[in-house]
C-alpha cells in the first residue's frame, strides 16, 4: 500500500507486479466507479489474475473514495484525469498502457486516452461510456436523485437497503451519502468538461465495451461503432450494471484476450510449455 500526494489531494495507490520479480509484459491501469466503489472491487476480483499473467497492475482509490483523501471540492472529470496522470508520472510509467475502467472509471480512462492517444495501448469500458452532454445530463439526474432520496432521507433509505439487499451494501450506501453530502461531487461531475465527437474519435487504440445483457448500456454499441475506429463489444446475458463483481472471470478472460492480441503476448501456460 502506498500514498501519493499530488499537491492537491493524497491518493491511495496499489500496484501488483508479476511474481518472482519477472519483467512485466504490459502495464494495465484499473479505474473504479464512484460513490459505493473503490479499488477493492478490482483487488478482490480480477487484479490478482492480471498480475499472475505477467502484467504490471496499477490501481488507486479515486479522490473522496476508499483510503484516498476526501477534499470538500474538486471532483470534476478533469480532476480525476489529472490525478491519474500524476500517479503514472510518480510511478515512472512513461510508456504505453492498457486501461480498464468500470462505470465512471471507464469515463475517466477514456478521458485520459483522449488526452494521450499515443500512449493508450487498449481501453476496456465495463458498463461505461465517454463523457458527452448526454452522459453529463444522465449523471446530473442520478446524482440529484441520490442527494434527494439518500442524503436527505438517509435513515429510511439505509434501512430499506439493508432489509432488501444486505448490510454491506447499506454500509457502502452510507459512505456514498456522506460523500454526496459533504462534498461538491454531485455538482462537479455533471458540470465536467465533455468530449467532442472528434476527441472521442481520436482514440485509435482497440476499445472493448463489456456490458450486461439486461443493462440499458448495450444501446451504446451502435453509436460507439460509428465513432471509434477499432471498437469491439461483449454482452454478458443475465447481468445488469454490476458485471465486474458478478462475472469477474468472464471480464478477466476478455480483457486478457484483448491485451494479448494487442501486445502479441502468449498465455503463461503456453510460455511454460
Amino acid at each position: 500500500m502506498a500514498f501519493i500526494d499530488t499537491g492537491d489531494v493524497r491518493l491511495h495507490v496499489q500496484r501488483m507486479l508479476p511474481r518472482q520479480g519477472s519483467t512485466p509484459v504490459a502495464t494495465l491501469v484499473l479505474v473504479h466507479g464512484i460513490l459505493t466503489d473503490s479499488l477493492a472491487s478490482y483487488y478482490f476480483t480480477v487484479a490478482p489474475a492480471f498480475a499472475a499473467a505477467g502484467i504490471d497492475v496499477v490501481m488507486h482509490d479515486l479522490r473522496g473514495h476508499g483510503r484516498s483523501e476526501r477534499p470538500p471540492s474538486g471532483y470534476t472529470l478533469d480532476h480525476n484525469i489529472d490525478d491519474l496522470e500524476t500517479i503514472l508520472d510518480r510511478l515512472d510509467v512513461t510508456g504505453s498502457v492498457h486501461l480498464l475502467g468500470n462505470s465512471y472509471g471507464g469515463t475517466v480512462a477514456f478521458g485520459w486516452a483522449a488526452r494521450h492517444p499515443e500512449r493508450a495501448a487498449s481501453l476496456t469500458l465495463i458498463e461505461s461510456e465517454p463523457a458527452t452532454t448526454a452522459w453529463a445530463a444522465k449523471l446530473d439526474r442520478l446524482l440529484g436523485r441520490l442527494v434527494t432520496e439518500l442524503a436527505h432521507n438517509e435513515p429510511v433509505a439505509l434501512a430499506w437497503i439493508a432489509a432488501n439487499h444486505n448490510g454491506n451494501l447499506a454500509r457502502l450506501a452510507k459512505g456514498a451519502a456522506q460523500l454526496a453530502r459533504d462534498t461538491t461531487l454531485s455538482r462537479d461531475i455533471p458540470a465536467s468538461r465533455v468530449l467532442t465527437e472528434d476527441q472521442i474519435s481520436s482514440v485509435r487504440c482497440p476499445v472493448l465495451g463489456i456490458y450486461g445483457g439486461d443493462s440499458s448500456m448495450v444501446e451504446l454499441i451502435p453509436w460507439m461503432k460509428t465513432l471509434v475506429a477499432d471498437y469491439r463489444s461483449v454482452v454478458l446475458p443475465g447481468h445488469e450494471h454490476s458485471v465486474l463483481v458478478e462475472a469477474p472471470r468472464a471480464v478477466e478472460g476478455h480483457v486478457l484476450e484483448l491485451i494479448r492480441s494487442v501486445s502479441g503476448i502468449r498465455p503463461v501456460e503456453d510460455e511454460a510449455g
